[in-house]
């Protein structure tokens, strides 16, 4: 079988079909696995612990199966923080690297063979409806991989429009915003925390400093409200702060090659201006300097595959449950439109995805994971994050393995089985 992109959800289901037996080979198209936590430098786990009113609970975790491994095997390495306040939950900030190393040595523990550098730009695709793998490219030249069952964890549904099955991009077309976010050295972190407190999110008194130097164009900063976590290295912050759009004021989408051009240069633009404004105006960062950004923007929506199921928006808030939920999250819609990021939380409960999700509604040989699922526009804004593409990874991946193995199209698969399956391997679903 074949998986099609290394972040969270195509190293777990890589990683959890070639246990089950499956022969599996994993396409990146960078040096490295990671996706959006990575090359994207999103920095954080997010979606691993529950969200509650009272400021005194302690972290108290929800999800689990494949991503407890995976934080084992980052913590080993010491790459991998305590948790840390975000607004009503809890989140971990990692270090990117060691993301990448950790994901190697679990790729190659499992026998799966890794093909990097290597980009996909067409399906195999029998009669207009089976998937029977990929074309793609490596400085070899072009080659063919062929494969039973094909995930496609793009990001993108990349492989899902290239088979010409259903997708739909954002809402009406529009996407939320990208954002370059980048990492600050020299912060006294120490001062930094005494002044403005243990949450992520940065208070009022922030966001009104910036607005206030931003209206006296002493700078351009298009984002008042903004997010600055301290990392697993001393002196530093991951600050997710910049709000990319385009020249014309427009959503910039990175399926579009000038839209996406633009958001990297436009990214980068307003990384020096946020890093200019820290160092300028807040405790403990009168010494700071960008270490890092990253590798590539990052890319919160582009393209969703229609699936047999389409997670709603009222599902998140709502706490809905589904017999075949085959992964929970306790995310809030954290949505990225419009003039400042909208949260919206889920007290003390989770919501359900269910297998659907990631089984194309048309097509054969095909299933989807990670933030590509089928899901609704602000559906997607909760569901998208790191831990939750762990939880999908797990699910495909057992899933693609029993269709690889025993000949079963995915759109057969009982995901109440899958479920099942999943919390006899600690996934603890409710």
């Amino acid at each position: 079988m074949l998986v099609v992109g290394g972040g969270a959800a195509g190293v777990a289901a890589a990683i959890i079909a070639a246990r089950r037996g499956a022969r599996v080979v994993l396409v990146e198209k960078y040096g490295f696995c990671g996706g959006g936590a990575v090359a994207g430098l999103s920095g954080t786990i997010c979606g691993m612990y529950a969200a509650t009113n009272d400021a005194s609970a302690p972290p108290r975790q929800l999800v689990h199966g494949f991503l407890d491994e995976f934080v084992v095997a980052m913590e080993q390495r010491g790459g991998l923080a305590p948790p840390i306040r975000y607004g009503k939950t809890f989140t971990r900030v990692h270090d990117p690297l060691v993301w990448r190393e950790a994901a190697d040595a679990l790729l190659m523990e499992a026998g799966v063979q890794v093909l990097f550098h290597t980009t996909v730009f067409g399906a195999l695709v029998e009669g207009g409806e089976k998937v029977e793998g990929v074309v793609a490219y490596t400085k070899e030249g072009r080659t063919t991989i062929s494969a039973k069952v094909t995930i496609d964890a793009s990001g993108d549904a990349d492989i899902v429009a290239m088979a010409g099955f259903p997708s739909f991009i954002g809402q009406d077309g529009r996407v939320q915003n990208p954002t370059m976010i980048f990492r600050l050295l020299g912060v006294d972190v120490d001062r930094f925390r005494a002044e403005y407190g243990d949450d992520t999110i940065m208070g009022n008194a922030v966001s009104e400093l910036i607005r206030t130097r931003a209206a006296g164009n002493e700078y351009k900063l298009p984002r008042a409200k903004i997010w600055l976590f301290p990392t697993t290295r001393p002196g530093e912050l991951l600050c997710n702060c910049t709000r990319v759009i385009g020249a014309d004021g427009r959503e910039l989408n990175p399926l579009y090659v000038r839209d996406f051009t633009e958001a990297e240069i436009e990214g980068r633009k307003q990384v020096r201006e946020y890093a200019r404004f820290f160092r300028d105006n807040l405790v403990g960062c009168e010494h700071s300097f960008v270490n890092d950004t990253g590798v590539q923007v990052g890319v919160r929506q582009t393209r969703q595959a229609l699936g047999t199921h389409v997670l709603r928006n009222d599902d998140i808030l709502a706490g809905t449950k589904f017999r075949d939920g085959i992964a929970q999250s306790p995310w809030p819609i954290e949505l990225h439109a419009g003039a400042k990021p909208r949260v919206e939380w889920l007290l003390d409960d989770v919501y359900e995805i269910p297998y659907g999700c990631f089984v194309p509604q048309r097509g054969e040989g095909l299933l989807t994971a990670g933030r590509c699922l089928s899901a609704e526009h602000e559906a997607v804004a909760s569901a998208r994050v790191t831990a939750q593409c762990f939880s999908y990874g797990h699910a495909i991946g057992c899933a693609a393995a029993i269709c690889a193995l025993e000949g079963v199209a995915p759109r057969d698969i009982d995901g109440v089985a899958i479920r099942a399956e999943l919390n006899r391997e600690g996934a603890q679903l409710a």
